[in-house]
């Protein structure tokens, strides 16, 4: 079991302390959540909580989640970062690989790139992007931001994006891993089509162990069974040994660790006392 701790929606000086304590204590990995603006309005409910409620967003700070990831690489050596999950579907796909790659150069190859639909029409609106399609438009994407990383000419016809040949350079020496957020069977199907892995936004253990009955399915479906996987998920199964033990029995290869529910508007800790939880869970969860 792989283990990530989660650093996001609090105070940005925050941010760098919590990387060098996470690396410091064992970590593999840090996640990064995604947000742009709350509206004042919107049309669509949250997926990922019990109500579809979205209140809990309103003045949590988030930095730009990238420029986060490149600040906190500068400061570490060792652990990972990851996107949990980056709104890919509403940014102009070569910018983004742009960053991404520029965000590999500099941190020697140290992001995985979990993407998604963002639930929000109103993120589209404001930037710009239609609604419509966002599906076909985030599996072009896909296909664009590994033919970009390549460093050779590429160029894309699709149904949504006419990409002209070009190349980018410089580009990392690896392949980027591309982590798929999203619990519907669409996005189940993603994942196991053209994903390096899944993030499971919360889910009890039954219902995450239906999820992972399926992504095999789809995974054998799809001829893609024989590639590494990795799954990420949240949760308090993560807080036991047995649990823990419990989580990699169904595949779960990677959990997400965090000491605040959102979902239910608590507020945010001090730093001293985050980095007090964090060095707790290592020592008490997390193996040399």
């Amino acid at each position: 079991m792989r283990f990530s701790y989660q650093v996001g929606m609090c105070d940005a000086d925050h941010y760098l302390p919590l990387a060098r304590e996470a690396e410091a204590a064992g970590y593999d990995g840090i996640t990064i959540p995604d947000s742009i603006c709350y509206p004042r309005e919107a049309s669509s409910k949250y997926p990922y909580n019990k109500d579809g409620s979205r209140e809990f967003l309103e003045s949590v700070p988030f930095l730009e989640s990238l420029i986060a990831v490149a600040a906190m690489a500068a400061v570490t050596d060792r652990v990972r970062f990851s996107t949990f999950v980056y709104k890919l579907a509403v940014r102009q796909v070569a910018v983004v690989a742009k960053q991404v790659q520029s965000i590999q150069q500099l941190s020697g190859n140290r992001f995985d790139f979990g993407v998604g639909i963002s639930p929000w029409e109103e993120d589209f609106a404001a930037c710009g992007v239609p609604f419509e399609k966002r599906g076909k438009r985030l599996d072009e994407q896909l296909d664009i931001l590994r033919g970009l990383e390549t460093g050779e000419f590429f160029g894309y016809e699709g149904e949504v994006h006419h990409l002209p040949d070009m190349k980018m350079c410089p580009v990392s020496t690896a392949p980027t891993p591309l982590l798929i957020g999203g619990h519907t069977d669409v996005a189940l199907k993603r994942a196991a089509r053209s994903g390096d892995g899944w993030m499971c936004a919360g889910a009890d253990l039954q219902q995450l162990t239906n999820y992972l009955k399926r992504l095999n399915e789809l995974r054998d479906e799809y001829g893609t069974a024989d590639r590494p996987f990795r799954v990420f998920t949240t949760g308090a199964d993560a807080f036991t040994p047995e649990g823990i033990e419990t989580l990699e029995d169904i595949g779960v290869t990677d959990v997400i660790i965090g000491f605040r529910n959102v979902y239910e508007l608590e507020p945010d800790k001090p730093l001293d006392e985050k980095i007090g939880m964090l060095q707790w869970y290592a020592n008490e969860f997390i193996g040399d």
